[in-house]
């Protein structure tokens, strides 16, 4: 939506800019954060009201975590959390641990492939090198709520997927978690300035010019319109815009963002077509950044994040573990497996407190999203008969957090019930999804 400008009493023309305000520029389109003097958020946003939207971010690490050091319990009213979940401790009062949750369909093939494609959608998996699974909720999302966004949703990824076929199943269900339909994974962002990008440029107009610089005009504009408190945070916005450009700039400059980077001063093989980046702790960082960034904006709603496969070959070096990939080193419960999980809590406790220091009206943006990490199995082991899941954030504060839920003596455990809950605090209420009839009334 363009601002539209009306006429007041005293003859004057005015700017009325509401939520859905986009910054204009040639080629590039960035919608506003929350602010106070707009008085309304989103075309979906009831006349009169100044509600945020609720968030969903789902984040994936494949082969499941320490066996042992997996574990959250409450001790006197408080969340404890075991050492793999030790990265959150900050955020326990916005934290929920669930247990016993499973896919039934995942234990057919037990093997990695089996249990990762359906993990967003519980559907049966077709075997023999097929490709069929089932639409993921964060798809699901997309194609309803996501409608009422510039991007419906995005899907980015820190390892490439694997075409291959292992023990008749393909491992592009271990490579993909999210299905925009049951016979199409959802292509995978593996490039932070291509993300960025979709998130900001026109798609017919994708150039060099930094995306600031296209939308000074207006957003000069916007902000001799707005109060002064809200001109800080605009201000404030800008700067993280301008930070990520150049973060992503430099990167570039130093290769680390175009794939593989040879060891010789002129290589001497081909640099793969899909390139893996070389610093992974930096690639894994600017995802989570613009996964806030989209919040931020209100570009997406909907963030999938997968920062590794399942069976994956990811390597540690800046952990001091750089001795085994990461799927043999998930077969034993050892203290540089552990250093790995923690790894990956890291970047969600990242994102939590991106999130926590962006106000929006009384709560922050954490207050107003759902967080979820998951996995495909418990351990290395393959054992997926529950599956490790924890959230952060409250969902517009329709989650009460600090607590843990344990499903595992339940009949019905579903995970896609996890998911219709999910769905209901985003306002698509479902009759069922996957193998599930009701939402859990917990959550």
């Amino acid at each position: 939506m363009n601002p539209h400008f009306g006429h007041n009493g005293n003859g004057r023309d005015r700017a009325i800019f509401s939520r859905r305000t986009w910054l204009r520029g040639l080629g590039v389109s960035m919608a506003l954060p929350w602010m106070e003097s707009l008085r309304v958020w989103g075309q979906d946003a009831a006349p009169g009201t100044n509600e945020p939207p609720v968030r969903l971010a789902i984040l994936f690490s494949g082969n499941g975590y320490h066996g042992g050091e997996w574990w959250a319990k409450e001790n006197n009213g408080a969340l404890e959390l075991g050492r793999v979940l030790a990265p959150l401790n900050e955020f326990r009062d916005s934290t929920l641990f669930i247990k016993g949750l499973y896919n039934a369909e995942a234990l057919k093939g037990n093997i990695h492939s089996s249990q990762t494609g359906n993990l967003l959608s519980g559907a049966p998996l077709a075997a023999g090198g097929d490709i069929r699974s089932g639409t993921s909720v964060d798809q699901v999302l997309a194609q309803t709520v996501g409608r009422n966004t510039k991007v419906p949703s995005m899907v980015l990824g820190c390892e490439k997927s694997n075409p291959s076929v292992h023990k008749n199943y393909s491992m592009i269900y271990s490579s993909h978690i999210s299905w925009s339909s049951p016979t199409t994974p959802t292509p995978l962002e593996l490039y932070p300035s291509l993300a960025f990008d979709r998130l900001f440029k026109d798609e017919n107009h994708r150039g060099d010019q930094s995306v600031l610089d296209s939308v000074l005009e207006h957003a000069g504009d916007l902000r001799r319109q707005i109060s002064s408190s809200d001109q800080r945070k605009f201000d404030e916005y800008l700067d993280s815009v301008r930070d990520v450009e150049q973060r992503i700039a430099n990167a570039g400059k130093r290769g680390e963002l175009q794939g593989w980077r040879p060891t010789l001063d002129k290589p001497n093989m081909a640099r793969p077509a899909d390139g893996i980046p070389q610093d992974i702790s930096e690639h894994m960082r600017l995802m989570c950044d613009l996964l806030v960034l989209a919040f931020q904006t209100d570009t997406t709603r909907i963030t999938t994040l997968k920062l590794n496969n399942d069976h994956s070959s990811l390597r540690f070096p800046h952990l001091g573990v750089d001795y085994m990939i990461h799927h043999l080193l998930s077969h034993s419960d050892t203290e540089d497996w552990l250093k790995v999980n923690q790894f990956f809590l890291e970047q969600v406790a990242y994102i939590a407190r991106r999130l926590q220091a962006i106000d929006e009206g009384g709560r922050s943006a954490l207050d107003n999203s759902m967080l979820m990490l998951c996995s495909s199995m418990m351990t290395g082991s393959h054992d997926a008969s529950q599956l490790p899941v924890v959230m952060v954030g409250k969902g517009g504060g329709k989650i009460q957090t600090g607590r843990v839920l344990d499903y595992r003596q339940q009949p019905e455990r579903q995970m896609c019930r996890l998911y219709m809950s999910m769905m209901n605090k985003m306002g698509l209420n479902m009759t069922s999804f996957g193998d599930a009839k009701q939402a859990l009334a917990e959550v």
